[in-house]
């Protein structure tokens, strides 16, 4: 379809608040087309990125819906772009206003290893299939479909609602850094909501069973840990050999645990899901540790599982690998990789000087390949959670609402610098066993979408009504 047929289609609908046939929530069909779209354009970092076409995409819809233009910004940067819209209130809330962010970027799909086509969406049964179903532009779709409907209906925000969208989150995050510093007085917000990350669970009987709303990431470092040596002729062998230097130093990484952490977060973490989860073993372990943080037998069980031992504490781990030049030469260098998902509030130098006293080798050289963005917890924050209770109860009455820090990294982090507490959640509810972002044949359960517009609009109506 061509872009302007595409806007054309879409503005009608957008006048008309048509309904697919199947549809029950008004502007599901946008959202639809605004779903389907997007899962063609390959939006991923790199030549023939599509990220600033999908934003000019979204940019039109807006204008066509009555935006004004200078409430519409697209900010280019390099192969791909950001974009802040402004949904303009009458301020009689008298409150600063917030943020709804997502992103338009996507990870790499590569034809010859999935089934179906990558970038074309893909109906099956009761999934959509495709690069980004999943992460995240179901959310997108329904975001912006959301916004363009509340101002079909004439909804005058009691404060202003500003969209941020980014363009490179699955990468440098780029995007995000010059929006929350050189965009900052555009953005001014109480707080952000980050639809990329919490949402809800079902087990795998496709029952829904709790909703997290995360509200702190772990700091990601990436560092290259290097064993230097002489060298020579492989005939002649040294006691001192770069590739057993690292290895051993490695090995020393992999017998070692950092200390035992606990947050007000993590313990309410712990104590909601010991509630939730089947096996008691695992249960009493989370009540056990929410209760004392100490206790050596919880900490261990928990440590056992990979899902958990990230929410305990700082955690590094060795990625990657290279050593040597040659097969009839001893090695001049060895490098080793090692990630670290650093507990907030503890700083990078603190966990450097934790690594460099448990390899034992103070001949190592260090680097750090990244540049490190700490961003401290975001409060628990009762407007928040209080509305998102109440319009995920509409949905799922009952299911606990449980706040979480997340194991991996979003731009929420980039607003929590910047000033502005975030929370990440979606309207979608998936089972473990179909959580495929990032990975081969990603799909999203189809009911999704409507469920997500629904939980947005109630969401967005009582945030700024």
């Amino acid at each position: 379809m061509s872009i302007k047929k595409l806007r054309t289609g879409v503005a009608f609908a957008v006048m008309m608040t048509s309904q697919l046939a199947n549809a029950d929530e008004p502007f599901q069909d946008v959202a639809y087309t605004i779903l389907k779209d997007s899962i063609s354009m390959r939006t991923v970092v790199g030549e023939g990125n599509e990220t600033p076409k999908f934003a000019a995409y979204i940019a039109d819809l807006f204008q066509k819906a009555g935006f004004s233009k200078d409430d519409i910004t697209i900010i280019p940067y390099e192969d791909t772009a950001g974009m802040i819209v402004k949904f303009r209130g009458d301020g009689r809330s008298g409150k600063k206003p917030f943020i709804i962010s997502a992103h338009m970027d996507v990870v790499e799909a590569l034809r010859q290893d999935w089934e179906r086509d990558p970038f074309t969406m893909i109906e099956e049964g009761d999934m959509y299939f495709g690069r980004g179903t999943l992460d995240t532009k179901l959310n997108v779709a329904a975001i912006v479909a959301t916004l363009l409907r509340l101002k079909s209906e004439g909804f005058v925000p009691s404060r202003d609602i500003i969209m941020v969208l980014s363009g490179d989150e699955e990468t440098s995050m780029a995007t995000t850094k010059i929006i929350t510093s050189d965009y900052r007085d555009q953005i001014d917000a109480e707080f952000a909501i980050v639809a990329d990350g919490g949402g809800g669970s079902l087990d795998e009987n496709g029952k829904a069973f709790s909703f997290t709303v995360t509200h702190s990431e772990k700091t990601f470092a990436s560092i290259e840990v290097t064993a230097h040596n002489p060298g020579g002729h492989s005939s002649r062998p040294r006691k001192d050999n770069a590739i057993y230097d690292i290895s051993r130093a490695m090995i020393n990484l992999s017998n070692y645990e950092f200390p035992v952490i606990q947050s007000e977060l993590t313990k309410t973490y712990f104590e909601k899901t010991a509630k939730l989860v089947t096996d008691p073993k695992i249960s009493k372990a989370m009540a056990d540790f929410a209760k004392n943080k100490n206790d050596k037998e919880a900490v261990a069980t928990l440590r056992s599982y990979p899902q958990y031992i990230g929410a305990t504490g700082t955690t590094c781990v060795a990625t990657m690998l290279r050593g040597g030049h040659a097969d009839n030469a001893l090695p001049q260098s060895a490098t080793a990789t090692v990630n670290c998902r650093i507990f907030p509030g503890i700083s990078e130098e603190e966990t450097i000087n934790q690594l460099k006293a448990v390899m034992k080798n103070d001949k190592l050289d260090w680097k750090v390949i990244n540049t490190v963005e700490a961003a401290p917890e975001s409060p628990l924050n009762e407007e928040v959670l209080s509305a998102v209770e109440r319009a995920i109860h509409v949905e799922f009455p009952d299911i606990p609402i449980v706040p979480a820090m997340a194991l991996g990294a979003s731009d929420g982090k980039h607003f929590r610098s910047a000033g502005i507490p975030s929370y990440a959640l979606t309207g979608i509810f998936i089972k473990a066993s179909d959580g495929f972002s990032h990975g081969l044949n990603e799909r999203v359960p189809k009911d999704n979408l409507e469920r997500s517009m629904r939980i947005w609009h109630q969401l967005f109506s009582e945030w700024a009504g």
